[in-house]
């Protein structure tokens, strides 16, 4: 990213391709269930060339302090960005973790843990307590099953996924479709075995 200039009037530019990620980034933030402010304050982090501190993204957004803090929480609880020290400055400085598929990884950690893994709990519980009452209809009953078993196949996979190496992923990744041929001719194999 192209340094932050301070002009004279104690605001800042960004460039525009840097300004409109940002901005775009809110948006995106916005319907996955991210605040704006949260979203634009990772993408501004992502793209700076150094550490930011706080007053300094508040002047560049054009965001009120307490607003930036708040913010600044949330992304420490996700992992996303990271205090860093800088040599003769005592304030906090931050920057965004810029690996993609570090990020990647930890939204979906995050994903898991405040979404599946009290779905799955809830389903659980649920399912046991179904158990428990005789007016539960068995449609009801193998709904509830249908979906906790649903839930705990993403799990499942969710977990074999991260001991995955990141080059095998990117190889599976790229392979696109072309995976559900080589299951699918592996289908073809087992099913001959079966005849």
């Amino acid at each position: 990213m192209t340094e932050i200039t301070n002009k004279s009037d104690n605001t800042s530019e960004l460039p525009a391709a840097v300004q409109r990620f940002v901005l775009q980034w809110g948006d995106l933030g916005g319907q996955w269930g991210v605040n704006r402010s949260v979203a634009q304050i990772h993408a501004l982090l992502y793209l700076s060339e150094r550490p930011l501190t706080a007053e300094e993204i508040a002047e560049t957004l054009r965001m009120a302090r307490s607003n930036v803090s708040n913010s600044i929480k949330e992304l420490l609880g996700w992992k996303l960005i990271r205090r860093v020290p800088v040599m003769g400055d005592r304030r906090d400085h931050f920057e965004a973790e810029t690996d993609i598929w570090e990020m990647v990884t930890r939204i979906a950690e995050g994903r898991k843990e405040r979404e599946i893994d009290p779905a799955a709990a809830a389903l659980r519980a649920c399912l046991e307590e179904a158990k428990a009452d005789p007016r539960i209809s068995p449609v009801a009953m193998k709904r509830l099953a249908g979906m906790l078993e649903f839930v705990e196949t993403i799990n499942r996979w969710y977990e074999q996924m991260l001991r995955v190496p990141q080059s095998k992923l990117t190889g599976l990744i790229r392979m696109g479709s072309k995976v559900v041929n080589i299951l699918t001719a592996g289908g073809r194999k087992d099913s001959a075995k079966d005849d």
